[in-house]
């Protein structure tokens, strides 16, 4: 049974088409990065596939179940999302913020307890943000703010991850170091992983799977080492690319 699937599914914003008819399937321990131009569409087909925009056309199943027919609180227990943007509208902590990870877990009204906190200081600290816990969330920097909304899925422990450039607002040792834990953590979760990128040699390193949104007619889906090649590339970028052999593995770049 697949995790995420999509079957002729078409959506729009506005007048623009994103996709028509789409058509593909996420297994467990497959990793999928979404590659594409800016303004293509790659978030608002991930917040179709969330749920939280309707699509024109076609259905959407997770974890086998139509997506119409889920509740949000049970939903949240299988699928996370990780926003493009985070926007903070209350004053609140590090801790505070992570603790919401656990809210479809938790009864209604119901205050965390000795587990739950045990819980977000292990996130917190396996995204070096365990000495921030106190801190107010807006002396953070982005890419402290980027780190405590990873926490926050890592306590949620979805089964399903959709993140929206994960990699925003992180330097060079956060973006490894951030995306060896969360593949980590899905593979150890027989999980599944679907996110926006705009780095393709992240894709190479940490995806099983890439998906190129061309334009709403032509979305190339397969696995990584069919999809990303130099001719694809130019065709998605519009712009020529080389390919560099280093060490067995392969890299991109713009001539």
């Amino acid at each position: 049974m697949s995790v995420l699937s999509t079957k002729a599914l078409s959506v729009t914003i506005g007048s623009k088409v994103i996709c028509t008819a789409l058509d593909f399937e996420l297994q467990k321990h497959e990793y999928w990065g979404v590659l594409g131009g800016n303004g293509i569409g790659k978030t608002t087909l991930l917040n179709t596939l969330a749920g939280l925009r309707p699509a024109v056309q076609g259905d959407i199943h997770i974890d086998g179940k139509s997506l119409r027919q889920w509740q949000r609180k049970p939903l949240a227990r299988k699928l996370g999302m990780l926003f493009q943007d985070s926007v903070d509208t209350f004053p609140t902590t590090v801790m505070e913020i992570a603790m919401t990870g656990r809210y479809p877990y938790m009864p209604f009204l119901a205050l965390e307890g000795k587990e739950e906190v045990e819980l977000v200081r292990r996130a917190l600290a396996d995204v070096a943000l365990d000495d921030m816990a106190e801190r107010q969330i807006d002396t953070l920097s982005g890419g402290e703010r980027r780190r405590l909304a990873l926490a926050t899925l890592l306590v949620q422990d979805p089964l399903l991850w959709l993140l929206d450039e994960p990699a925003n607002h992180l330097d060079l040792h956060h973006q490894i170091s951030l995306l060896s834990l969360i593949v980590a953590r899905v593979r150890k979760n027989n999980g599944a992983l679907l996110m926006v990128l705009h780095d393709v040699n992240l894709v190479m390193r940490f995806c099983t799977h890439a998906m190129l949104m061309i334009d709403h007619e032509n979305i190339i889906c397969g696995q990584t080492k069919d999809v990303l090649t130099i001719d694809n590339l130019a065709r998605l970028y519009q712009h020529p690319i080389k390919k560099v052999q280093v060490n067995g593995g392969s890299f991109f770049f713009p001539e």
